[in-house]
Formats: structure tokens, sequence, C-alpha cells
């Protein structure tokens, strides 16, 4: 790991909506950093709280009814949950770039797709509008799409899921970041566009660009990232290199994810199943959250939580056994 200090360093961000039913609790207490250069991978379920964790970053959430209850993201020796709104702007866009899951919510409507890429690149750099198409006519045809000075001159709702994606991964690319957020950024596209835009990603990492990679595809995962965060019920739960943790995963959680992959290597093991639902984040249970689900689960882990700690270099996990797991005891 890099022994610089990190490029992003979360440290116990917390994050709450205000609803019809009292507050619901959708990041809790999460800590984590990302050093220059690296990729950093964020699985878990859907409604786990990484989409959430990922907007609070820049201030993204709807504020009311969000709320960042307690926290610092610091980068670049600057805590963004305290900048003024004038200062965090430039930061947005320009250091930090962010791939939403959902590009129709994110593009205007009201403006053409080489407006809306030609004013990104004018807001962070200082180049004129013959330059800016240029960069923008070239960056659309490096994510695969076709003709695109032509899709240039089209708005959002005439282009496709898949196309309005790859907008918005050459927005967040073309402005070479020091940072991407990535939110589920090949959900849409199909297997070529998919290899096409990692390799992308890849190119970037090779500037010194880090990249924060959410994603359900443990495949990319894999294939992508140096270091994996395992969240569930808005917290994290394990955090480990990514060889490590598939390898010996140290909380029955992440063992029942990567029990979850279909094996392409001809084995005839089942799949594992997740018994139970998800706890709903207006009312957890009490310990550990994951407990009602899991099946290695005894008094003490009802009783109390476990915290996230460190279990060897480089790894923590929220599992009472999880230091046993790491040692080399499998789990029953």
């Amino acid at each position: 790991m890099n022994s610089n200090p990190p490029l992003l360093d979360i440290q116990n961000l917390s994050v709450a909506f205000d609803t019809d039913e009292g507050p619901l609790t959708a990041v809790e207490n999460v800590s984590f950093s990302i050093a220059r250069g690296e990729v950093l991978g964020l699985v878990g379920e859907s409604g786990c709280g990484k989409s959430v964790t990922a907007l609070s970053l820049l201030r993204l959430i709807p504020m009311p009814p969000g709320r960042i209850q307690s926290g610092k993201v610091v980068f670049d020796n600057r805590d963004l949950l305290r900048l003024p709104a004038s200062e965090l702007q430039p930061i947005r866009g320009g250091q930090i770039s962010m791939i939403f899951q959902e590009p129709a919510s994110a593009l205007s409507p009201l403006h053409r797709v080489g407006a809306q890429l030609m004013e990104t690149l004018r807001l962070h750099q200082a180049i004129d509008r013959p330059a800016a198409w240029a960069t923008s006519v070239e960056w659309l045809r490096k994510v695969g799409i076709p003709d695109p000075e032509q899709r240039m001159q089209a708005y959002p709702y005439e282009l496709s899921g898949g196309m309005l994606q790859r907008v918005m991964i050459a927005m967040a690319l073309m402005t070479r970041p020091e940072l991407i957020i990535a939110d589920e950024p090949t959900t849409a596209l199909d297997v070529t566009i998919q290899a096409q835009v990692l390799q992308l990603l890849r190119d970037m990492r090779t500037q010194s660009t880090a990249l924060l990679l959410i994603t359900h595809d443990l495949g990319v995962v894999w294939e992508m990232c140096d270091r994996v965060l395992v969240m569930y019920a808005s917290q994290i739960v394990e955090e480990g290199p990514r060889s490590e943790l598939f390898h010996r995963p140290c909380h029955p959680y992440t063992r029942a994810l990567l029990g979850s992959v279909i094996s392409l290597t001809g084995s005839a093991e089942r799949l594992v199943t997740i018994d139970g639902q998800v706890p709903s984040p207006l009312s957890y249970p009490r310990g550990c959250r994951f407990a009602p689900r899991c099946p290695y689960a005894f008094d003490r882990c009802r009783a109390g939580q476990p915290p996230l700690e460190s279990i060897a270099p480089q790894r923590r996990s929220a599992c009472f056994m999880a230091s046993a797991f790491a040692q080399g005891g499998d789990m029953p």
C-alpha cells in the first residue's frame, strides 16, 4: 500500500434521512481512505448505503430530507463537508468527477449533449469553444459512441440508456480528475462497450487517478480493484486487499456474497443463498445487523455489535470470529 498521505480520507461519516416514519439511517460511522492511483471497490446489496456514501462525499444528497450527521471527508487537506459552496464547486467535476447511476436524471433534458460536455470542460479548464467541441467529440468516440458529431447535437431524451451512460463516463473522464467516483458505471452497457469503458478507467489509473468503484459485479471488482470494502445495513463490515478478501473472507456476509457468484469453471457447487431479508434502516436489530441472517451467529452476536477492527495488515472485519478466520480457521 502507498505510505504517502491518502488522496481522500473519510472519517466516521454518518448520514440520515427524515421520513414520515422517523429518521432513516443510510450511512453509519463509515471510515476508509483512498490512495493516489488506487482502485477501491465498494460492494453490497441494494439499499445498503453505497450510493448515499458516494453522493455524500461531494454533498450531493438532497438536504432536506437528508442530513450529514457527522464525519469528515478530507481531500487535499480540506474537509469537503465544511467547505463553502464557492470552494466546493471547482472540485466537483474538476478534481473529483462522478459517474452517476442514473444518467438520465444527471443530465439536463433542456440542453444538447454537446453543450453540457463543453460546459463541463470550460468550467474546469482554460479552453475555447472550438477546442472544447473537438475534445468532447474525441471523448465520445473513446467511450464507443458512433457518429459522435451527430450525438453532440442530440438532446438526452434522444439517446438510449446505454449511450447516456457513456456520455456521463466521457464527462467524468475528460477533465482528467484526481479521483473518479463511479456508481455502477457499466450496468447499462453491453459486454463489448463495458470492456472498452473498463480499459479507459485503467488508462486513467496510469495517470495516478484514483477510482472509487461501486458495483454489484464481483467479476469487475476482481478485474479492476486493489482493495475492497463490503457494506451491509449502512456499515462497513469488511475491508481487505482484493485477492485476500476473495480467497479468505473474514465475515459471513462477504462469504455469502462470494458464494452467490456463478462459476464459469464447470464447478458443480450450488450457489449460496442468504436467508432472510435486509433489515429496515428505520429499525436495525440489536447487536450484529447480519446476525438474524447469519448461520454462524451466537448469543454474543445478538447482544452487542462487533466493532470494525484490524485483524491483519490491511484487513478489517466486524465479526467476533474474524480473527480466527484470518488465522486460517475455516467457517463451519
